[in-house]
C-alpha cells in the first residue's frame, strides 16, 4: 500500500485532490453569496485532465480487438463448423458440446475486454510486455486502491 501512495501519479489522473462539500453548519448562507456561488460553479476536473490519452486509448482497443476479437470470431466459427459436419457429413455432434464449447469461447471474450484494458501500460511513455502480466497487476493494484478510497469516503 504505502508503495501505490508514493508512485507517480499517470498524466491522465488529476493532480489536485477533490475537496469535500461543507456542511451548512460551516458555511453561512447568505443570499448575495448562494447566487453568486451557483453561478460560478465549476467540475472539480477539466475534460482533459480525466481523459484518457490517444496513445494508451489505442493501445487498450489494440489488446481489446485481439484478446475478445479472436475468441468470439471462433465461437461464431464453432456454430458454422457443427451445422456443416451435421448437414455435409455424417458426424452428430452432442448439442451439448457444441453448447459448451460455443459458451466457454464467448466467455473468453468477455474476460479478454477486462483484461485487454487492464494489461495495457496505462503509462504514455511505456509500451509494456506482450503478454502485459506486470501491468495487469499494478493496474489492478490501482484499480482496487481506488475501489477502496471509495468506499472510505462514503462510510
Amino acid at each position: 500500500m504505502s508503495a501505490e501512495s508514493e508512485r507517480n501519479p499517470l498524466p491522465f489522473e488529476p493532480n489536485k485532490k477533490r475537496q469535500k462539500p461543507k456542511t451548512k453548519a460551516q458555511v453561512p448562507i447568505v443570499k448575495e453569496e448562494l447566487s453568486s456561488e451557483t453561478k460560478q460553479k465549476k467540475p472539480p476536473f477539466t475534460k482533459q485532465e480525466m481523459a484518457i490519452p490517444q496513445v494508451v486509448s489505442q493501445r487498450m482497443i489494440r489488446r481489446v480487438a485481439w484478446l475478445c476479437g479472436v475468441p468470439t470470431i471462433l465461437g461464431i466459427l464453432t456454430l458454422v463448423v457443427s451445422y456443416l459436419l451435421i448437414i455435409y457429413t455424417d458426424i452428430k455432434l452432442p448439442p451439448i458440446l457444441v453448447l459448451l464449447v460455443n459458451m466457454g469461447l464467448f466467455g473468453l471474450g468477455v474476460l479478454g475486454i477486462s483484461y485487454g484494458v487492464l494489461s495495457a501500460s496505462w503509462d504514455e511513455d511505456r509500451v509494456g510486455t506482450r503478454l502485459g502480466l506486470n501491468e495487469f497487476t499494478t493496474n489492478w493494484g490501482r484499480m482496487v486502491a481506488g475501489w477502496r478510497e471509495t468506499r472510505q469516503k462514503k462510510v
